[in-house]
């Protein structure tokens, strides 16, 4: 059964140096991933097929691909295509497929106070520093994170310096709620907003910018850095998230009848 992972199994993973055994795959991935429920929903069915079993440890993008340097996890997947595409010229990871992809969205609290509802996300972004509106980053070096540091520079302006602009080092559930709970504006991914909305008192604000396309992708780590990554099993976990049979699990995920992804069948679109 699937089960996030634990401080004293983080230990053993990470601290310890070890993965997990034949029939286990160790996987790092991001927080908006594990956030939405997509895995919950779908690696049962590949851990009863295979007989093998995940372990998933959520973290942002950043910390993932550190992981996979490290050799501490076998398989990862993640959304940041330039560092993924890094990752896998450097040699850490053998296998890159584009899984699937939504998109981010810019929320904000009901009465929208830097007046952004509507707006491109690079003018709300403008709005929310000019007004010195409360945004909420994640902070933690994740893919989020990074998309929302590209689009910051792109609206310009020293929006670090603001006592406005306010960072949670957490994962994107929690900033969601910090937000929710400051009335403040933050990015978040669509999956996570749309499974979590019922507990949030925030409304979407920008949505359908091209600049907001959020891709996803599964890398399988090599063994040319720590041979004890289960190798075999991670193709055999990528492999089935990229088959007919995953790949339809993904696009059947929904929250409230609204699919939360769109799987790419492998087809990379950066």
């Amino acid at each position: 059964m699937l089960r996030g992972i634990q401080l004293a199994l983080f230990a053993v993973l990470i601290l310890g140096g070890c993965l997990g055994g034949p029939d286990e795959v160790v996987m790092a991935t991001t927080t908006s991933t594990y956030d939405s429920g997509l895995l919950d929903y779908m690696l049962p069915a590949f851990e009863e097929k295979y007989g093998i079993e995940v372990q998933v440890i959520s973290v942002g993008t950043g910390k993932a691909l550190e992981y996979g340097r490290r050799g501490d996890v076998d398989i990862i997947l993640v959304h940041s295509p330039e560092d993924e595409i890094e990752f896998v010229e450097e040699g850490y990871g053998t296998w890159r497929h584009c899984v699937m992809y939504n998109e981010f969205l810019i929320v904000g609290p009901p009465d929208d106070p830097a007046e952004v509802k509507g707006k491109t996300a690079i003018n709300a972004l403008r709005r929310i520093l000019n007004a010195d509106s409360t945004f909420i980053s994640r902070g933690d070096d994740s893919g989020t994170h990074k998309k929302e540091l590209v689009l910051w520079d792109a609206a310009g302006g020293d929006y670090y310096l603001g006592s406005w602009y306010v960072e949670t080092g957490t994962g994107m559930g929690k900033t969601l709620l910090v937000a929710s709970e400051k009335g403040a504006y933050t990015l978040v991914d669509k999956g996570t907003y749309l499974s979590m909305k019922e507990n949030v008192n925030l409304d979407i604000m920008v949505e359908g910018d091209e600049l907001l396309f959020n891709p996803y992708a599964i890398i399988v780590v090599s063994l040319e850095y720590n041979p004890e990554v289960n190798y075999i099993g991670a193709q055999q976990l990528m492999g089935w998230i990229m088959s007919k049979e995953g790949q339809k699990m993904i696009g059947e995920f929904t929250k409230d009848g609204e699919a939360l992804f769109t799987p790419l069948h492998g087809e990379c679109m950066e």
